[in-house]
């Protein structure tokens, strides 16, 4: 579908308004003529949608918006659900099904809303248990027996538990892990251009500077992208879990139209309804921290978001925004190595904090490179 905005007209834009209609989101349809508009009560739907659901709030409407935004005005047993490889099924209707399989003691993976090969492991196991028909279709006989049982675990999000779990088990020390570092935009796609630097070139050099460091601790690192490649959201996602990866970080810097933005931000996978990355959420807290109390740059917090880039990892994801290159002063210290040095250790160390799980650990801003080094060399011996 085409980009709609404010100002637009035309039957994709009756078929927004209706769908807005449907979620009370918006008070009338607008005419059905095929000449609705796109007009400021459309783009204020568009914005409230976008946010309760952590989209990017611009009030347009994208790809990412269209899809989670059809997808929102299906519920449990409105249509029949399968794994389709060629058409991924994806809608509010599947993250049900997944919280319910959840519920109910089977591992339906992260609750994300796409019907993918796991779900489906997840569904016959429970038509094998209750004597249904066993082909991982969720239909009307599937979705009677998930209504009438009672859920084995509730509250807590057991998904998410095993996530801890699986950081607990890991243990305290970095050698062995393996982390995606993912340098936002490359190849033709330069993200943010301004003041003679490009997000993409700061991001890859930054990125490098990062897996020099994860490294010499003896951790797996490794780079999603080439200088001269941009892959997608979906294409990195398959990189990290193709990769078996422990922990997924993507590096940006960000603009706004205002010079006077400014500072560092992280985001984590979460749907703005209580269900969250546990452990992805506790990493953009330390990053957070780590990078606001080592470069003096606003802190912008932590934030919960559904992209694609949180969303389809099956690990940990954080996304970190380093920076406006369109403020001057973030723009200057951006440009700096020594500063892309600094943020390579807050990363690191926040790591660090993650494995650590409180145990020998120091004040914010106080660990170093050194001190990663001699905790490893240490745990050892």
């Amino acid at each position: 579908m085409r980009v709609l905005r404010r100002g637009d007209a035309g039957e994709d834009v009756a078929e927004i308004r209706s769908m807005l209609v449907s979620l009370g989101l918006l008070e009338a349809p607008g005419r059905t003529d095929g000449q609705a508009v796109f007009d400021h009560e459309v783009e204020r739907a568009v914005r409230g949608f976008q946010q309760r659901r952590g989209l990017i709030t611009d009030g347009v409407v994208g790809p990412a918006t269209y899809q989670v935004l059809r997808g929102a005005i299906y519920h449990l047993g409105s249509r029949p659900l399968a794994y389709l490889i060629s058409a991924p099924v994806h809608g509010d209707d599947v993250f049900a099904l997944q919280d319910r399989l959840t519920e109910l003691g089977y591992d339906a993976g992260r609750p994300d809303g796409l019907f993918g090969g796991r779900t489906e492991k997840a569904l016959r196991n429970f038509q094998r248990d209750y004597g249904l028909v066993v082909d991982g279709i969720c239909g009307p006989a599937t979705v009677r027996a998930l209504r009438q049982l009672s859920p084995r675990a509730r509250g807590g999000r057991p998904v998410f538990l095993r996530e801890q779990e699986q950081v607990r088990q890991a243990g305290p020390r970095l050698r062995g892990k393996r982390i995606v570092i993912d340098p936002g935009h490359g190849g033709a796609d330069t993200g943010v251009v301004f003041g003679g630097l490009r997000e993409a070139d700061l991001v890859w050099d930054l990125a490098r500077r990062l897996e020099g460091r994860m490294k010499a601790t003896g951790m797996e690192a490794l780079v999603s992208r080439g200088p001269d490649f941009g892959p997608s959201e979906a294409e990195r996602a398959m990189f990290a879990n193709e990769a078996g990866a422990d922990l997924f970080l993507s590096l940006h810097t960000d603009f706004n139209s205002s010079p006077h933005a400014q500072g560092v931000a992280t985001f984590h996978f979460g749907n703005g309804y209580g269900t969250t990355s546990t452990v992805g959420e506790l990493l953009a807290g330390f990053i957070q921290r780590e990078l606001a109390a080592r470069t003096g740059m606003l802190d912008c917090r932590t934030h919960a978001k559904t992209w694609e880039i949180l969303r389809l990892t099956r690990c940990p994801a954080v996304r970190i925004e380093i920076g406006y290159l369109s403020n001057p002063n973030d723009r200057a210290r951006m440009s700096d190595p020594a500063f892309r040095d600094v943020v390579a250790e807050g990363i690191l160390v926040a790591v660090k904090r993650l494995y650590l799980l409180g145990e020998g650990d120091q004040p914010t801003g106080t660990f170093t490179f050194a001190d990663v080094l001699a905790h490893e060399l240490a745990k050892a011996e």
